[in-house]
């Protein structure tokens, strides 16, 4: 089998799609640069994804007003994805299907979670679609992809990690490099579109 072939979405893969909400796109409240960019790369993945009826999972912030994440309670992040706010809808132009699976994190006030694992059922969801293989993209690369990616692979899942389509925030200019180098010594593939067999 070619290594295109092997890399293509096939039984027991999911596509998982991380935090691609209005807070974190150019204008938001908490801009990731260039975040704007993965909607296009990643709705050809999901077109991928749905034209082989593979499942398609969206994770989303979904806070309290007063999230211990916030400044104002003695957080690092500006309020942002507050549960039902413009801000915490998905992209306008992400074409999630109308099957997705929406994963909502992080939406207890006194706990944060970057991860779209922490707190929620995703594990459980996925081990009975019977998943073995996760590709993931989203934003962003240093805080919500890195600890997803982290999480997918102790949960036993195998992980691609979609680097034509996450951006970081970059507190530190070499964060998203670092988080890169992080999710793949720990075993996650790094593939792009074009390494996909079409």
């Amino acid at each position: 089998m070619s290594t295109q072939a092997a890399l293509s979405p096939r039984d027991g893969d999911a596509l998982v799609i991380v935090d691609v909400q209005n807070d974190f796109l150019p204008g938001g409240s908490l801009a990731v640069a260039d975040g704007d960019a993965v909607v296009p790369v990643l709705n050809r993945y999901i077109a991928l994804f749905a034209e082989n009826r593979l499942p398609v999972i969206a994770t989303r912030d979904w806070h309290t007003p007063d999230h211990c994440s916030f400044v104002e309670q003695g957080g690092i992040w500006p309020p942002h994805c507050v549960a039902g706010s413009a801000g915490a809808r998905f992209a306008q132009d992400l074409a999630l299907p109308e099957r997705t699976i929406i994963v909502s994190k992080a939406d207890l006030r006194e706990k944060d979670a970057y991860s779209g694992f922490e707190g929620t059922d995703l594990a459980a969801r996925l081990h009975e679609l019977e998943v073995t293989r996760l590709f993931i993209g989203g934003l962003a690369t240093d805080y919500c992809v890195l600890n997803t990616v982290l999480d997918g692979l102790r949960e036993g899942f195998e992980v691609l990690l979609l680097e034509d389509a996450i951006r970081a925030v970059n507190l530190k200019p070499e964060d998203g490099a670092k988080a890169r180098a992080q999710m793949t010594e720990q075993g996650a593939l790094p593939v792009a579109l074009d390494r996909l067999a079409a």
